[in-house]
């Protein structure tokens, strides 16, 4: 997810007035804040990165590793950032603790503070990182899903089902949007079978194509689907 921050959104930041990015629930140790700041700062040098916990043990564990541009402060969905407004929010495996009945709120909580322009992400993704999924948010709403995945990490697309965002995990039943979403990803992997023996990104970036042509909305091409990847626009999965 870093990797689609800094690619093709990373025009967010390079356009920001403030480069405020807020690492939300980075966890029991703040790797992921760190290594988002290190991968953002090849967008931006000047980016500054705020892991935001939940936990003053925490906070106080990770203060160590504080430098110019990377801090860690106390809070929650509210983001306690002085009245500034961050260009990106990222909630990787915090929202997923919650109930079906409660992410909403939280998802109008970190929009209302977000810059002009700015992202609000809601991932989820496994214990090794190796099958992940997020929405994306703007000061609008949902805009997205992507779906990320391992080569080698999978038999079917929709082994994801199980990561995906808490708004769509509970979704995935016949009659859904984003279960006939998965089950088409699924249909055109099998598909693309044939491929496979010149290598997953081939076979992957066939499934992609076989989707687009069928007149799923993918917002992204050949250079992320190469990656294991693919975002397609909300309204093609959003809950019925």
């Amino acid at each position: 997810m870093d990797r689609w921050l800094a690619g093709p959104q990373g025009f967010r930041l390079r356009r920001a007035v403030d480069p405020l990015v807020v690492d939300l629930g980075y966890g029991a140790a703040p790797v992921t804040a760190v290594e988002l700041f290190a991968r953002l700062q090849s967008v931006r040098d000047d980016v500054e990165v705020v892991g935001i916990e939940i936990d003053p043990a925490r906070v106080a564990a990770a203060e160590p590793l504080a430098r110019s541009g990377l801090s860690f402060r106390q809070g929650g969905f509210e983001l306690p950032l002085d009245g500034r407004r961050p260009v990106v929010v990222r909630a990787f495996n915090v929202l997923r603790q919650y109930g079906e009945d409660e992410y909403a709120a939280y998802w109008e909580e970190v929009r209302a503070r977000l810059a002009p322009g700015g992202l609000f992400v809601d991932g989820t993704c496994d214990e090794i990182g190796r099958r992940s999924s997020w929405a994306a948010l703007d000061v609008s709403g949902p805009v997205s899903l992507s779906i990320s995945l391992r080569f080698g990490a999978f038999a079917l697309p929709s082994d994801v089902a199980e990561r995906l965002p808490k708004a769509l995990i509970h979704r995935n039943v016949e009659g859904e949007r984003v279960h006939g979403y998965l089950r088409a990803m699924d249909r055109a992997w099998l598909d693309a079978a044939a491929l496979a023996s010149f290598g997953n990104q081939q076979r992957w970036s066939a499934m992609c194509a076989a989707l687009k042509a069928d007149g799923w909305p993918l917002l992204d091409g050949p250079s992320r689907w190469r990656l294991g990847e693919v975002t397609v626009a909300w309204h093609a999965v959003e809950p019925a």
